[in-house]
């Protein structure tokens, strides 16, 4: 007897694509999200404009440290406002401040916290409890950085990459969101201390503040020896920072920009196949990994800032002489000519061509 034919088992059914109108609205749901960081940035920089004349640039690169969950070093003579603008900055944002002032005595656990021996009145009982240190906050100031020495600098590293404090080994976790913004004296001022590398390369953005400008000045005397002064209000909150992160994110890469991006990078590590000549000359050590994430976030935040919803080759060159200034280290050849790591960065960018050859 034939046995029974085997049924054939049955196709499984095709996805159906997704409706125009689904897509429409995803895309529109994108293009409002990018309005809104936008508007953001321009509110904040009005607010700031109340007390801060001048450093639009500087601004800018604080912002997209900000809308990319990143850090970053100020770095300026002392009497530039890196201090004010930051704690200006803290004033537009619902956020939780502090500011640390670093100085040669300051400990690490001035900074993290510390145990304390708690007795319970009640039942006499002790036992160790953890006070949270400045660092427990939304937006830390750590006011010349440099100042403490590099135990103490130190201190700040779990928290700057893991956004937690280990004390008696327990995990503290640290508020969400978090940034820390610092300050730095150029190191050739009296009573300063070179970061180490590993802390340096925590920060998305080295940002150099400069002298203002004549007409600059002149209305920051006029605004700093009036009697009227301008209150600075609030523009965004936690919950408001965490959605323009994401939106963020969600911002599309092509291939050949991520490929930029990449060559930007290797070019710049001496002893390398892809090594430039000059690079092989000037430099001692190139720009790790982190500064290939770092081109890419801070070059998506910046192509939201200027009202575009993807990243451009031009957008990477832009927000690259930040990210490299302090990754890259200058040899003793290139400090004997006079040349520094923002001058060894301009002419990496220009000697990468911005097409999509590179894909």
């Amino acid at each position: 007897m034939p046995s029974p034919a085997t049924p054939s088992p049955t196709p499984a059914p095709t996805p159906a694509p997704a409706a125009p109108s689904a897509r429409a609205s995803a895309q529109d749901a994108d293009l409002q999200a990018v309005a809104n960081l936008k508007a953001a940035h321009s509110a904040i920089k009005t607010e700031l404009a109340k007390v801060i004349v001048g450093q639009h640039q500087v601004i800018d690169e604080i912002l997209i440290s900000i809308f990319t969950k990143s850090h970053a070093l100020l770095v300026g003579v002392p009497g530039l406002a890196k201090t004010l603008l930051i704690s200006t900055l803290a004033q537009t944002l619902h956020l939780g401040f502090k500011r640390i002032q670093f100085t040669p005595d300051l400990m690490p656990s001035d900074i993290t916290g510390t145990e304390v021996i708690y007795s319970d009145q009640a039942t006499g009982q002790r036992e160790f409890k953890f006070l949270k240190g400045p660092i427990f906050s939304n937006i830390v100031l750590a006011d010349e950085i440099n100042r403490t020495p590099p135990k103490t600098q130190a201190a700040m590293l779990e928290a700057m990459q893991e956004r937690k404090v280990t004390v008696g080994g327990v995990d503290h976790k640290l508020p969400d969101p978090f940034f820390v913004l610092a300050t730095q004296n150029p190191l050739e001022q009296e009573g300063t201390y070179p970061l180490p590398e590993a802390q340096l390369d925590r920060f998305m953005f080295l940002i150099f503040v400069d002298y203002p400008t004549e007409a600059e000045e002149r209305q920051i005397m006029k605004m700093g020896t009036g009697t009227k002064s301008e209150k600075v209000n609030p523009v965004l909150t936690g919950e408001q920072i965490t959605q323009l992160q994401q939106t963020v994110r969600r911002v599309p890469v092509a291939d050949h920009v991520y490929a930029y991006a990449e060559k930007l990078v290797r070019v710049t590590r001496p002893k390398q196949p892809e090594a430039l000549d000059f690079v092989n000359k000037w430099l001692t050590v190139g720009a790790g990994p982190r500064a290939s994430l770092a081109l890419i976030m801070a070059g998506k935040a910046h192509a939201i800032l200027n009202g575009q919803f993807h990243v451009s080759c031009d957008d990477i060159a832009a927000v690259a002489p930040a990210i490299f200034r302090h990754r890259i280290a200058p040899n003793f050849a290139a400090q004997s000519e006079g040349v520094k790591s923002d001058d060894i960065v301009k002419k990496i960018l220009a000697a990468i061509p911005k097409d999509k050859k590179l894909s």
